[in-house]
């Protein structure tokens, strides 16, 4: 009786196993990233990634700079930037764009497309969803320094300042409290001498930076890069 209790067990477990790996994967290829998460293992399968690098993840802020190792010559990059993507993005994704790296400092830029999915989304949502990526990278990599980057200004998003700005001080807030983090402010540095936010920094579309965005992104970035 014990006997057959126990094989029913295992092949209950065993079947939960085949749904859950079945429907992950089915899942995973659903996803509007997931030809840039195959592309990034195409990639490395070719080049193995170098380890201990300072590692860019999160929305396409990062996808789009693809000349990022230029502007920090003395610094290993790895940029795992994916466009258009949510913090649950980067969750989701952890183990393919985060952990295999190893890397000696991550540097997160992502929250500004959870406000702009829909109106329902708060700052305190995004901060949750930040913490709930801190906490992952925390548990899996106790040691490594973190870095987020404030949420931008554009003039396509204009509506959502305030949330960013909320946002960006609960970030702010929490990572003050713990260990080897910094906190990057681009938000405030972005602004012209009227307090509007500069256009000819950005492109057409007036939501990504140019390369003169980018300049400023630089000389703010630059001394919290870990050597």
């Amino acid at each position: 009786m014990c006997r057959n209790l126990l094989l029913l067990r295992l092949k209950m477990c065993i079947f939960l196993i085949g749904f859950i790996c079945f429907f992950g994967g089915v899942s995973a290829q659903n996803s509007p990233f997931y030809k840039e998460i195959q592309a990034f293992k195409k990639k490395d399968s070719i080049q193995t990634p170098i380890k201990n690098a300072i590692l860019l993840i999160g929305s396409s802020s990062f996808k789009n700079w693809v000349d990022v190792q230029n502007y920090f010559p003395l610094f290993p990059i790895m940029n795992r930037g994916f466009g258009g993507s949510t913090l649950p993005d980067v969750i989701y994704f952890a183990d393919d764009v985060i952990f295999p790296y190893e890397p000696k400092q991550i540097l997160i830029y992502c929250g500004e497309n959870d406000l702009a999915s829909a109106d329902s989304v708060t700052a305190t949502m995004v901060f949750n969803r930040f913490k709930q990526l801190f906490q992952i990278i925390r548990d899996r990599l106790p040691k490594v320094s973190v870095a987020y980057i404030s949420m931008k200004p554009s003039p396509s998003r204009e509506r959502l300042l305030p949330k960013m700005i909320e946002g960006n001080k609960l970030i702010k807030k929490y990572l003050v409290k713990k260990k080897n983090t910094a906190f990057i402010d681009v938000y405030s540095k972005m602004f012209d001498a009227n307090g509007e936010v500069m256009k000819d920094i950005f492109l057409k579309d007036n939501l990504h930076i140019n390369s003169k965005g980018y300049v400023i992104w630089q000389k703010i970035i630059a001394p919290y890069l870990l050597k």
